[in-house]
């Protein structure tokens, strides 16, 4: 059995993102919706994740990914989709209006959740704390309002000009878009993300995102919360075989 060691690779960080291009990024983001598909479909037993986030995820030499940490995981077993819970877990920003809110979560949170995280990878920016010169709107707000504009190239990371295949780009948006959207029952099943992914058939139209309001930035952070959250770094985690 291989043993290896973790050595962490930020996407924010503009001197690890070049060794990113576009190619690698779009390999990572059809790995981790294949994984998410397996989990909620393809294994013995219906695994939703609850807490998909780019630290979660890991990354061998080649930059294949691997869906990690399984502490928050519950599993639902025959036709059951999800559940209610009281204790809320889980990491800002990456959590969906109705699992945050209310505490259900579902296969539908896992999508959001991946939603997320793609839209993160196309920028290299986190959801969580993003700021923009013309607007208080976090990531998933600022990738709505270039959606609406027509826009949506400009969410690119700027370190993926010279290897950008800009059909792709626009696709992994509009799908990250519908995943994100407010209303569980439209957003899309994992085996349809995959499909989408793998296609070049047209896409249906996003509706409005959840959690994308403009924030008072002055006032971020003083406000308490009952949620139990898992430290939100933005991180993807490389395995290297020692």
């Amino acid at each position: 059995m291989k043993k290896y060691a973790h050595k962490k690779a930020y996407f924010a960080d503009q001197t690890k993102n070049k060794l990113l291009d576009w190619p690698k990024r779009f390999n990572i983001i059809n790995g981790i919706a294949r994984g998410l598909l397996y989990l909620h479909q393809d294994s013995r037993l219906r695994i939703i994740h609850r807490d998909l986030k780019a630290s979660n995820v890991l990354l061998d030499t080649e930059m294949n990914p691997k869906i990690s940490d399984f502490g928050m995981a519950r599993s639902v077993t025959g036709n059951e989709m999800g559940a209610k819970t009281r204790n809320v877990v889980g990491t800002h920003g990456y959590m969906s209006p109705e699992y945050a809110v209310d505490g259900m979560f579902s296969v539908k949170s896992d999508v959001f959740s991946f939603g997320v995280l793609v839209l993160e990878i196309v920028s290299g920016k986190k959801n969580r704390g993003f700021m923009h010169q013309d607007h208080n709107l976090n990531l998933l707000g600022h990738a709505w309002k270039l959606y609406k504009d027509d826009r949506s190239l400009e969410l690119a990371d700027e370190q993926l000009a010279d290897s950008c295949n800009i059909s792709q780009v626009l696709r992994s948006i509009q799908v990250g878009l519908l995943c994100v959207q407010q209303h569980p029952d439209d957003r899309p099943s994992m085996s349809s993300v995959v499909h989408m992914l793998a296609n070049e058939s047209l896409l249906p139209k996003a509706k409005e995102p959840g959690f994308f309001t403009e924030r008072n930035i002055f006032d971020e952070g003083k406000s308490g919360s009952q949620t139990r959250s898992s430290k939100n770094e933005f991180t993807i985690t490389m395995l290297d075989p020692r």
